[in-house]
């Protein structure tokens, strides 16, 4: 019986690590799960235990959730302080403002900021709608992004959340007003559409710049720690999050030379965003043409048109 038991030490010890939470490598002398079963092809202590869900709520006191519209197959990010029950919602669909808001009752938060990534011209966000439902939200995006908001972010800034914040890195190529949303330890990175998973935003409508989104990835978020979990705006094969050290070993597109990176999106031959028309009948244009992008996004923030 003793014997049994010794043996189960390692296994345990291995599955105890996924209850916690942790992020720790497999102790060297663990070889295998069980019979004929490993974990990786790569060596055993090479290998890092780092699980991750819509549901994980990390440590120091920080909530997080992943929340998903399928039809545009874009994901909103909630933030909390678990302490002063302070919250931020990254990158609010104008479709989901209802399931937004009875989660941020239901968990009782207290919603501070409203922020997105970039002007979307694959769905329109919710953050006028939800300005409108609770008193004393603000709004968030770029100061580049042609938009109106109560907060014009740009490099460096910080949005802050109960002892927690979110640092603002300035991501330009997919649209000028692109930002990336990294959390204070640089355990998280929002990546909005400059980043996604093995993948990239697309740069030939609405400000689309390839060699400024290349640089933008490689000096703003491919220089944060490999562990750093990367979640992007959207993700069109059912994958939840990647890693920047994934991204840097394996995205088919930007682990590329600049230059080979150029041809590849030049030659990528994609429609158009299949929300493009309903966004410009929202506003009340008809011409599809790429430079009414940013007029119609105008009214996307605060309801406030400018065209």
């Amino acid at each position: 019986m003793c014997s049994f038991v010794n043996r189960l030490k390692p296994v345990l010890a291995y599955s105890l690590c996924f209850q916690k939470g942790y992020s720790r490598k497999v102790p060297a002398h663990i070889k295998h799960i069980g019979p004929g079963l490993r974990t990786s092809k790569q060596p055993l202590d090479s290998v890092i235990i780092r699980p991750y869900c819509s549901r994980m709520e990390f440590g120091k006191g920080l909530f997080f959730r992943q929340l998903f519209e399928s039809e545009s197959s874009t994901y909103t990010y909630l933030l909390a302080d678990k302490e002063s029950r302070e919250a931020v919602l990254i990158d609010p669909v104008l479709e989901t403002v209802e399931r937004d808001l009875k989660l941020v009752e239901e968990l009782g938060f207290n919603l501070k900021v409203a922020v997105n990534t970039h002007c979307h011209a694959d769905h329109i966000t919710g953050t006028g709608l939800l300005k409108n439902r609770l008193f004393g939200m603000k709004s968030a995006i770029s100061r580049h992004s042609g938009a109106s908001a109560d907060i014009l972010l740009s490099e460096g800034d910080k949005i802050h959340f109960g002892k927690h914040h979110l640092s603002v890195r300035e991501t330009p190529g997919h649209t000028d007003g692109c930002v990336t949303l990294v959390t204070e330890d640089h355990s998280m990175a929002f990546t909005g559409d400059a980043l996604l998973i093995r993948g990239c935003g697309r740069t030939d409508f609405q400000q689309g710049c390839s060699r400024k989104l290349y640089e933008s990835v490689h000096q703003k978020i491919f220089t944060l720690p490999p562990q750093c979990l990367v979640f992007p705006a959207h993700d069109y094969k059912g994958q939840t999050a990647s890693t920047v050290g994934e991204e840097k070993r394996f995205n088919p597109r930007l682990t590329k030379s600049m230059e080979e990176f150029v041809d590849i999106m030049v030659n990528l031959n994609l429609p158009k965003p299949a929300k493009i028309v309903d966004q410009v009948v929202d506003c009340g244009l008809w011409n599809v043409g790429p430079l009414l992008f940013n007029v119609c996004h105008t009214c996307e923030v605060d309801d406030l048109c400018k065209g």
